[in-house]
């Protein structure tokens, strides 16, 4: 059952990041085309990094023991996906929320 605890609390992170997101209206409630390109851009990027992290021995798989055993390729477990999308998903909604609180003069 620990082996699910890391994935458990990045899912429920992006819940809660939803939430704020539909409350405000910060990302995909306010364009959600836009939201997607934008993350999926970043995440592309991101996993490139990884990508290329991994075959220059710079990233490995630490093995912990509240991650599931699955990879994606070696050495890049199946969390790192929901960890990109909460990273990126992160950083949009302080920049939109960043932007309507303080918008330009």
């Amino acid at each position: 059952m620990t082996q699910w605890f890391y994935l458990i609390a990045l899912v429920v992170s992006i819940g809660c990041l939803t939430l704020i997101d539909r409350r405000f209206s910060l990302a995909f409630w306010h364009d959600a085309k836009r939201s997607a390109v934008t993350i999926g851009s970043a995440m592309i990027l991101f996993i490139i990094w990884d990508i290329l992290g991994i075959s220059l021995h710079i990233f490995f798989d630490g093995m912990s023991p509240y991650m599931l055993p699955i990879r994606i390729f070696p050495h890049f477990p199946i969390e790192e996906l929901f960890f990109l999308f909460l990273l990126n998903y992160t950083v949009l909604l302080l920049y939109t929320g960043g932007r309507k609180r303080w918008p330009r003069t």
